[in-house]
């Protein structure tokens, strides 16, 4: 028997750009594509999102040489559970690599204004399958992805 890692964390980031914004880059397909499933450590292999309470999104991905995990191919799929215009999205998420589950988690994002623009919290509550990522990467990669939502505020 596997064991689990039980872990939460909350990330928040202010942006210069109202709500409306904000919640666009998550509503966007193609805003979304370019922040979230485009770059990074992993070549894309597959990716599709449909934004809408039950929604799904997928994102395949082959990751790259210079990575612990080189070659290895990882799924990222979403389920919408909760969807708020301009306020808040909820979603599941579990993480696959090949066929293997290494994690499931409920992913709250909340925006709201601020005087400059608005702020994001990212809450995410998940269980990690031994052996996995675990909490610190996972929270070293949406750190980042959230840093890479600045470029898709248009």
């Amino acid at each position: 028997m596997g064991s689990v890692t039980h872990n939460t964390f909350v990330v928040e980031r202010e942006y210069p750009k109202g709500p409306d914004k904000v919640f666009a880059a998550f509503a966007d397909p193609a805003k979304k594509k370019r922040w979230y499933a485009g770059g990074g450590a992993h070549d894309v292999a597959n990716y599709s999102i449909d934004f809408r309470l039950g929604g799904n999104e997928v994102l395949v991905g082959k990751m790259k040489p210079g990575t612990p995990i080189a070659g290895a191919v990882l799924t990222w799929a979403h389920t919408f559970d909760d969807i708020v215009e301009d306020e808040r999205i909820v979603f599941t998420q579990t993480l696959d690599v090949g066929e293997r589950r290494i994690s499931a988690a409920v992913i709250t994002v909340e925006i709201s204004p601020t005087d400059a623009g608005s702020k994001l919290k990212l809450t995410h509550q998940a269980a990690f399958f031994g052996p996995a990522d675990g909490p610190q990467m996972r929270e070293f990669g949406w750190r980042a992805l959230l840093n890479a939502i600045a470029d898709a505020l248009d």
